[in-house]
């Protein structure tokens, strides 16, 4: 999948299909800086969340949608991309907004149904993505009724703009909290030394 070309997130074409996926930041948000410039200039070695999407039914083990047919992967990165829209139209008058959809990218992979969680697995132990890993609640659904239920996402505190989050309780860590854990988990991190999944995990003295 790393060899996969790289699309805009929101313009990625109409395909079929089920599989697993990386998305990569290139933007000017401060506080992911360490990322985003590990991926400007054509480069995308940092992916800030991968993923996965599997056919229809396969969760239940029954009446699973072939790969002709289900639209999964494609679904799947177009809830990611409404996601981002989502902060930008909660940005007000004079202010940026902290995510702008022009900023994000993807690759992604039509994988066997048998492989997708362990691609996925491979992918996230080899890149540590700061949105599955320490931010949470980007990859979160739009809860069912009656099932909204907890906090709200770290993820959403940081990046307000779903409707759907704005329904839960806030957290009791603020927006700048937030930015402080992230910046310290940046600094312990050791990004990847190749886009190698079964090569060594870290390249040794460089950190964030």
């Amino acid at each position: 999948m790393l060899l996969s070309p790289v699309h805009p997130l929101g313009e990625v074409a109409k395909f079929a299909g089920a599989g697993i996926y990386a998305i990569y930041y290139v933007g000017d948000f401060p506080a992911y800086e360490p990322i985003a410039i590990r991926n400007r200039d054509g480069k995308f070695d940092a992916p800030l969340y991968v993923g996965k999407a599997v056919p229809e039914g396969s969760r239940q083990g029954k009446n699973i949608t072939s790969q002709d047919e289900t639209t999964a992967l494609r679904s799947r990165l177009s809830e990611h991309a409404a996601s981002i829209r989502a902060v930008q139209r909660e940005a007000t008058d004079g202010v940026a907004p902290s995510l702008k959809l022009e900023d994000f990218f993807c690759r992604y992979l039509i994988v066997d149904d048998v492989w997708i969680p362990l691609g996925e697995s491979l992918l996230v132990a080899k890149f540590n993505p700061l949105w599955n890993q320490f931010l949470d609640g980007f990859g979160n659904h739009t809860p069912g009724s009656g099932r909204e239920k907890g906090v709200r996402p770290r993820w959403d505190t940081l990046h307000p703009g779903r409707l759907w989050a704005k329904r839960l309780p806030p957290r009791q860590e603020s927006s700048d909290e937030i930015l402080r854990d992230v910046a310290n988990h940046l600094r312990s991190v050791s990004f990847p030394g190749t886009a190698h999944v079964l090569q060594p995990a870290n390249q040794a003295g460089e950190q964030a």
